[in-house]
């Protein structure tokens, strides 16, 4: 296949795969807590796979080498809901979720049929002794800076904040959750962080930026597509005015 060719189609598909990340990026602006993901765009070479060009060395092909999400701190808005709880800071709380802990920046708890405190999926919240955070009464709870849960001047236990040291071992889910994809790193109690009864904070994601790359990318998903049929065509014609050569 013709080089050009070859590097336009490897550019399409980096480009999808970004338009992939970015539609879910700004199908999740609104959703409290969520972490944007970006990409790092990187040159891929083998002699094997790709051949060489015409100029004797190995062909390049643009690919997305990695993937790597932004953690920094989204708007925190003021809700005055009692159980809407925010971080000010680095670090997530700990829920209890299907095969395991995952870790939310989303402080939209509520509280089920049985007194548990649980996210808006349902997800039991942790405290810092691993157990879920269990309502005495109907009253409303008060949660302090660090975290401490009290109810009719009882407490109720202490929300479990944990960080990473390396927050590359975490591995998104659905919405605004994330899993430790290596157990060998274990998470650690969040020192930077400060509990926010009665806030939200909301996705880091800023809609008019990623709008104006969501424009650059499909003006660059074009130009890659006519490159492709330009080639197409004069290759076309090329065995085409070989084919009219006579003897």
């Amino acid at each position: 296949m013709d080089q050009v060719a070859v590097s336009a189609a490897s550019g399409l598909r980096a480009r999808m795969e970004a338009l992939d990340m970015l539609s879910n990026n700004l199908a999740n602006a609104t959703t409290g807590g969520y972490k944007l993901d970006r990409e790092f765009y990187s040159l891929f070479s083998s002699d094997e796979d790709l051949g060489i060009n015409d100029e004797g060395t190995p062909a390049k092909l643009p690919v997305i080498q990695s993937q790597w999400t932004d953690f920094s701190q989204g708007i925190l808005t003021p809700t005055g809901g009692p159980l809407d709880v925010a971080l000010a800071g680095f670090g997530f709380f700990k829920v209890k979720g299907p095969s395991g802990p995952l870790y939310t920046r989303n402080g939209s708890f509520q509280i089920s049929s049985a007194g548990v405190l649980t996210t808006q999926e349902g997800y039991p919240v942790l405290g810092v002794d691993g157990q879920p955070i269990m309502t005495q009464s109907e009253s409303p709870i008060q949660i302090s800076p660090d975290g401490t849960i009290t109810q009719d001047d009882m407490p109720l236990g202490q929300l479990a904040v944990m960080d990473f040291k390396d927050r590359s071992v975490l591995g998104k889910q659905s919405g605004s959750y994330f899993t430790n994809l290596n157990p060998k790193v274990e998470p650690q109690a969040a020192t930077e962080v400060t509990v926010e009864q009665g806030k939200i904070e909301n996705s880091n994601v800023a809609t008019a930026e990623s709008a104006v790359r969501l424009v650059g990318l499909m003006r660059q998903f074009e130009m890659l597509q006519k490159a492709i049929t330009v080639t197409s065509d004069m290759n076309k014609q090329a065995l085409q005015e070989v084919a009219k050569v006579g003897p």
